[in-house]
């Protein structure tokens, strides 16, 4: 995940400016042009017992430590490529901070200077993170054993999953500009929708701490209106590459996916599928 709508502009659902102002409450935020104090970032011994705890979590679940250091190293990977966006696009330098049991947030120093820029960090998450599952094919080819082949495709999951338009997943941020440009009533209500099938999704597969956050990010959202990040709207160029890029970043996540499950299932794209489908819950 990234952070790149800390502080916002105003959504459509908020008070107008002068109700506030009316109502005898501050305007809230820095005031434009406001240099915000620079985030030294999580202190290291916090991130260090996190990813322990985080690390000793996994493994308590899936009883395999091939698969926690997967998600740990891949969780590294995908967040690392939104420092890199973040820093490439003037927003640094971006930090990464652990949350136990969930993941992890790469947060910026300053905004994005436009929407376009949000979408670029949004999907440089899951398309850099897939670099992560490289080490666990080669390994292997080079020793045997599904298991490396597991952590690759839990790799490929973990982006994939993150592309979900459910805030606060990197697909909210990377399709909400877009469904903004028809009204911003049809991206609220489309975050809406997916979200609470996310939250569905974890409740009905027992993944009860990410439904849990993912039901507080939810009812923020519903709070506090829009979350993208004050700058320039997407033109109608860059929302048609905003969707594209999405596509083919899904896609790379899917074909990775089934690149390392095909082999367990001996070749065969609906035994790979069916494999994929009874880790992510859904069974035939």
């Amino acid at each position: 995940m990234s952070d790149i709508d800390t502080p916002r502009r105003p959504g459509p659902w908020d008070p107008r400016p002068e109700e506030v102002r009316t109502q005898g409450a501050p305007a809230a935020g820095p005031a434009r042009g406001a240099e915000a104090p620079l985030d030294k970032g999580q202190h290291p011994g916090i991130a260090i017992a996190g990813t322990l705890l985080f690390f000793g979590f996994i493994w308590f679940v899936t009883q395999s430590w091939i698969m926690a250091v997967a998600l740990i190293f891949g969780l590294f990977v995908h967040e690392y490529g939104h420092v890199l966006a973040m820093n490439r696009l003037g927003m640094g330098p971006a930090r990464i901070y652990i949350i136990p049991f969930l993941g992890g947030l790469a947060k910026g120093q300053r905004l994005p200077a436009s929407e376009w820029h949000g979408v670029l960090v949004s999907l440089a998450g899951p398309a850099f993170g897939l670099l992560a599952a490289i080490p666990f094919f080669a390994l292997y080819f080079g020793l045997g054993g599904g298991t490396w082949l597991l952590g690759a495709a839990v790799i490929a999951a973990l982006n994939l999953i993150n592309l979900a338009p459910a805030p606060p997943l990197d697909g909210s941020k990377a399709i909400g500009p877009v469904l903004a440009r028809i009204h911003p009533w049809v991206e609220r209500a489309a975050m809406v929708v997916m979200g609470g099938l996310v939250v569905y999704w974890g409740v009905a597969t027992g993944r009860w701490i990410l439904a849990v956050f993912l039901a507080i990010a939810l009812l923020g959202h519903l709070r506090r209106g829009a979350w993208r990040p004050e700058g320039r709207d997407l033109s109608v160029r860059e929302a048609l590459f905003s969707v594209g890029l999405y596509a083919v970043t899904a896609a790379a996540c899917a074909v990775t996916g089934l690149a390392a499950l095909l082999p367990l299932a001996e070749g065969s794209i609906p035994g790979a599928i069916q494999i994929a489908g009874s880790y992510l819950g859904f069974r035939s």
